[in-house]
């Protein structure tokens, strides 16, 4: 063993079980932020102590033991170890601190799904919810969110500390919701997970077209809430979702990290276990029953492409169809324009071509470089290759994705070659 070792054995043990020693801490103590620290406290010991004394034999479990015994040392500090006490039902006199321990192993699965409710929480802004769950729940640093977010570090810490700080101030409980508040607070649980995955899978600025790390730290999420809500469709939905979206991406680049379209990527790359195991989360949410909500209805949309062996074979008629039940049940400029690319596949580029001039004329989505970008692509296939040129052009203005710039200002320079130009 070397030197390094233990030091990457904290780093592993650390992203698998920091959520898990996280949750179990706040079910004692009643404060994700004091749970936070606790949980780091145990990390900075092991970063002590295994050097010289060697990784142990079970280095999660140890790394709970030792967060528990700070979490009770704290709390006895704290004077309030007889409040905690009772309320697991023992006093002071009788306890003794394995029966702590185990009460803190009890049910660690509704404590992670606590956890997530906890920092997925609507008094929080939409901005910390992601920064507070990929801290807690994903195990990144400060450092790794504001790259992969492309902001200061000092801006993640600041929304990370600030939402510390209201989930204390507002007594936001460490408890799931009332049955009556479940529904609209999974909404916002599964919206900030989703929004992980986008910022993964289509990175909105910097050099690279996607981010893997952060699709696989929404997977990971999606998947342990799934485990935990297994009777949510939508959880199931949204798992179904990421996991077709994510079967294309080892097509979704070539050899220099170039795009490579969905029309024109090599399908035989797209993972088929991914495509298995979304198709599979797609019949569970079907079988739990009820109407479909937006997750099930765009990973049905995702199951047509993964069925598909080339474009051609896609029942574009059936994506239009689902995008018109979505806009229905999750209205959007952006499901409007979606809807606009599929009618376009099914019905002919001018259908697709009004739908789009309709969101033009109405202003939505003013700034968005995808509008541009697909009102490009229809009159491209109308061979109208000067207004073509121009949308591309205007698309490459609004990115802030270098890559994806590279590739509107290729399409331009298509275009323009086409027209004579």
């Amino acid at each position: 063993m070397t030197a390094t070792d233990p030091r990457r054995a904290v780093e592993t043990v650390w992203r698998m079980e920091s959520a898990r020693l996280i949750a179990g801490l706040a079910r004692l103590v009643q404060d994700v932020g004091l749970a936070e620290e606790l949980a780091q406290d145990a990390l900075v010991i092991a970063l002590e102590q295994w050097p010289s004394s060697g990784v142990p034999v079970n280095p999660g479990s140890w790394l709970m033991a030792t967060a528990k015994h700070r979490a009770i040392d704290t709390m006895r500090r704290q004077a309030r170890y007889q409040e905690k006490l009772t309320e697991i039902g023992r006093t002071l006199e009788d306890a003794h601190e394995p029966d702590v321990a185990a009460a803190l192993d009890d049910y660690v699965g509704d404590d992670l799904l606590r956890l997530i409710f906890t920092t997925c929480h609507p008094v929080l802004s939409r901005e910390s919810r992601v920064a507070l769950t990929l801290r807690l729940l994903g195990g990144l640093t400060t450092e790794e969110i504001a790259r992969g977010y492309l902001i200061a570090e000092s801006a993640v810490s600041q929304r990370i500390t600030r939402a510390k700080r209201m989930l204390a101030d507002k007594r936001v409980p460490f408890e799931l919701p009332p049955p009556q508040e479940v529904a609209p607070r999974l909404a916002s649980v599964l919206e900030v997970v989703y929004l992980i995955f986008n910022e993964g899978y289509s990175a909105t600025a910097g050099d690279d077209w996607m981010r893997p790390a952060l699709c696989e730290e929404a997977l990971r999420l999606g998947r342990i809430l799934a485990g935990l809500a297994p009777q949510e469709p939508e959880v199931h939905g949204l798992v179904a979702l990421m996991e077709l979206q994510a079967s294309r991406m080892g097509a979704r680049t070539d050899a220099t990290g170039a795009p490579i379209l969905l029309q024109d990527q090599d399908r035989r790359r797209w993972d088929r276990l991914l495509i298995r195991r979304g198709l599979a989360a797609i019949e569970r949410a079907e079988a739990i029953g009820g109407s479909w909500g937006p997750y099930v209805l765009q990973a049905c949309i995702a199951a047509e492409h993964a069925r598909a062996v080339t474009v051609q074979d896609t029942d574009w008629g059936r994506i239009a169809a689902l995008y018109r039940v979505l806009a229905l049940v999750s209205p959007s400029p952006v499901v409007e324009l979606n809807r606009a690319v599929a009618v376009g596949m099914a019905d002919g580029p001018k259908a697709g071509l009004d739908l789009v001039d309709a969101l033009v004329t109405s202003g939505s989505l003013p700034g968005y470089p995808l509008v541009p970008a697909v009102r490009g692509d229809l009159l491209a296939k109308l061979d109208r290759h000067q207004e073509s040129r121009q949308e591309f052009q205007r698309a490459a203005e609004m990115t802030r994705n270098a890559r994806e710039r590279e590739l509107f200002l290729s399409r331009a320079a298509e275009q323009a070659r086409l027209g004579g130009q």
